[in-house]
């Protein structure tokens, strides 16, 4: 089963969750916003897309700028800190088996689907 980890209010994701749509094949949504993610699910993500947690972080989002932003993390506080502000997750990100992909660009949701 294709999964997406969808936030309706961005633009990207939403370009995801329409590719999906017209794959015709089945998929589950998650709205990671209103339905947080475990540590655990989010280091298998992690793993699957074959990235440093880093890597995942919106280094633009508010709450990265002040709260983390220049500071030394672990790669197990800044997943932490995804978990805690799911807000700092790339986003969309598509998991297909053991394959995953961050939708950024959407070519990317393609080669996995």
């Amino acid at each position: 089963m294709i999964t997406i980890l969808h936030n309706p209010r961005c633009t990207k994701s939403r370009e995801g969750l329409s590719l999906l749509e017209n794959s015709g094949k089945d998929f589950e949504v998650i709205k990671y916003l209103d339905e947080p993610i475990s540590e655990d699910t989010l280091k298998n993500i992690i793993s699957l897309l074959d990235i440093k947690p880093i890597e995942l972080v919106r280094k633009n989002e508010a709450i990265w700028k002040s709260d983390f932003k220049g500071k030394t993390l672990s790669d197990n506080q800044i997943i932490k800190a995804m978990v805690m502000h799911p807000k700092l997750i790339e986003r969309p990100i598509v998991i297909n088996g053991k394959k995953a992909a961050i939708g950024r660009p959407s070519q990317n949701i393609l080669d996995i689907i």
